[in-house]
Parts: structure tokens; C-alpha cells; sequence
């Protein structure tokens, strides 16, 4: 999605006060704990605690209970969507499943006239950590001129997002919110990755709703076709943050629907002010080539109960019909 530029095509930095971090992670307890029948929570980096007391680290989780959203063979649990074409289209076989790979191609493309797509998990997700491994491999689709130089070596991970099914014929993107993937330009400017946009949202940092559309993170420059791992965690409508290579590089909170750049949706799907606390997860065709060679979330909601098989110590949100 179209990031925050000047004329000159640099990245600025969001104009955004110093927020204070602690007071997100006190908001993060507070739920948590709320949620959790008395049990705490608390949240630090990538791999370190999310609750305190009896609650456990995600680094504890083990291999197995990661979900693979893509299955390394094909795109089934999958849903796509392209602008202007029907649900299950897959637009000149743009999203493809090759050297154990999903790619997004643009070989059979001979232009551009608006048709951003979207493949969506089929399973929504409230409480949970999503990881993508991406690199930006090739250039854009044929014809992308100027108008589209933001969108050179550009892709997202939807998160918290509407259904595909929900999408209207002509919408260019889902509401959501978009863990923008940037690659470098190898021009030695700044080009951060893990960014945040806000197609049909707007976010609370602190006690403040933003309403800059896009808002820069931390995050170093990525150049080149290097893999990088970019994650994040969704505390429900609690905490939000952005990590990459495993340095968290943007947190946030409380996610509603509002602002703009989510054009033609369907009637009453967007509603401004409605919370979200939860949705959809989907990765982006944006007129640039790139390669996830891995996709997968750790649920965070689950049985909290010990006596329960499926119990797990480093849940933070419980759901009684989990426990067995």
C-alpha cells in the first residue's frame, strides 16, 4: 500500500509524537489479565513473555502447535480476490505455488489498471502471532510507471482484516490492517520494512486515534533479495506490534474501522468507530515480484485450563470450548 512520501519519493518519517511503549504494555495486562479470569499478562519482544506469573513465553511454544498457513504444495485454505474480478480468480495466475514457494508473478500481465489482489487464510484469528519469510525477487508489472512507484518492491500482511467474501466486486483493498513489507532500493536512502497502513482503519497510539494513513517503524533497510522474517502479534483489540528479524519496531492499539483507502466496498461493511478485535490474515499482489517461502501463526487463544490436554502454558486469551 502506498506509503508516506515526499516529492523526491523518500520515505518520511511519521510525523508522531514519542509514544510511551509502557503504557501499551499496562493496557496489554489489563486485558489479559481481564480476560484470563485473574491470570496476568504482560508483553515484551518477540520470543520474550506476553504474561507474567503462571503464563509462559512464546518461545516456549513448540513446533508443532504453529499453523502453516501455506502448505509448501499448494493454495488450498486459501481465498483470493483481485479488484475488478470475481471471488477464486486468480488473475493471470498471479499467485502461484512453485519451488516449494508462493509467489507473486507478474510474467503474464501485460499492464496494470488497478487490479490489486489479495489471498486470504480462510480461518480467522483474534489472539495469535503471525510470521511471514519474504524476499523481493524481480521488478513490477509491465507498464507500472510513476504512479506506481510505490509500489516497487512493496507487498503487506493483512492482518485483523474483513473476509474476502465480504470484499465488493471493485475493492482494491481489504479492510485492515497492513504490516507493510518495503524492500531497500539499494539507493543508500532508508526504506523501512514492518511499517503500518490502514486500508478502512485507524489505530490509537497511547490514548490518541491516528489517522495518518501509513506510519513508518524502526526498522533498518532491507536491500536486495535477502530473507527477512517479519512478525506480528495481536493481543485482540489490546496490543498490536510489528518485529522484524526479531527487533519490535512499531506498537499500537486499538484498531477501529474508519479513514479512507479501502474504496468501493460493499454497503454497511464499513462501519467508522467499530472496534476490531480480530480477523482475516492475507498477503498482497501489488504490481512487485516477491517470494514467502514461509507463512504461519501461532494461535494465542486456547484451553488455559492445566487439567486440560489442551492446555498450554503460553496461551493468553481462554476459550472454554478449547479445553477437552
Amino acid at each position: 500500500m502506498r506509503d508516506s512520501r515526499d516529492h523526491e519519493g523518500t520515505v518520511r518519517a511519521a510525523r508522531l509524537p514519542r509514544f510511551a511503549f509502557a503504557a501499551l504494555v499496562a493496557a496489554a495486562l489489563a486485558a489479559c489479565a481481564g480476560a484470563s479470569a485473574g491470570r496476568g499478562g504482560g508483553l515484551a519482544g518477540s520470543g520474550q513473555f506476553i504474561a507474567s506469573g503462571p503464563r509462559a513465553s512464546i518461545a516456549s511454544a513448540p513446533k508443532s502447535d504453529w499453523i502453516q498457513l501455506f502448505n509448501g504444495r499448494d493454495l488450498s485454505d486459501w481465498d483470493i480476490k483481485f479488484a475488478h474480478h470475481p471471488l477464486g480468480e486468480n488473475f493471470n495466475d498471479t499467485f502461484r505455488v512453485e519451488n516449494g514457494m508462493l509467489e507473486v508473478r507478474y510474467d503474464k500481465w501485460d499492464g496494470f489498471k488497478g487490479e490489486f489482489g489479495h489471498i486470504f487464510y480462510k480461518k480467522p484469528f483474534s489472539y495469535y502471532l503471525v510470521a511471514a519469510e519474504y524476499r523481493f525477487v524481480g521488478g513490477q508489472v509491465k507498464g507500472a510507471g510513476p504512479n506506481l512507484s510505490w509500489a516497487l518492491r512493496n507487498n503487506g500482511i493483512m492482518i485483523d482484516g474483513q473476509t474476502a467474501e465480504s470484499m465488493g466486486l471493485d475493492q482494491d483493498f481489504p479492510i485492515s490492517l497492513e504490516v507493510q513489507l518495503l524492500g531497500g532500493l539499494s539507493d543508500g536512502k532508508a526504506r523501512s520494512t514492518a511499517n503500518l497502513c490502514t486500508p478502512g482503519t485507524n489505530v490509537h497510539f497511547d490514548d490518541s486515534l491516528v489517522t495518518e494513513h501509513c506510519i513508518n517503524s524502526t526498522s533498518k533497510t532491507y536491500d536486495g533479495d535477502q530473507w527477512v522474517r517479519v512478525e506480528a502479534l495481536a493481543l485482540g483489540d489490546s496490543v498490536i506490534k510489528h518485529i522484524a528479524n526479531g527487533d519490535t519496531v512499531l506498537v499500537y492499539r486499538k484498531p477501529e474501522m474508519g479513514g479512507g483507502a479501502a474504496n468501493n466496498t460493499k454497503p454497511g461493511v464499513l462501519v467508522p468507530g467499530k472496534g476490531i478485535t480480530g480477523g482475516t490474515i492475507s498477503l498482497q499482489a501489488e504490481t512487485a515480484e516477491i517470494d514467502f517461502r514461509k507463512v504461519e501463526v501461532l494461535n494465542l487463544e486456547g484451553c488455559m485450563d492445566p487439567r486440560s490436554s489442551t492446555y498450554r502454558p503460553y496461551f493468553v486469551k481462554h476459550d472454554p470450548a478449547a479445553c477437552k
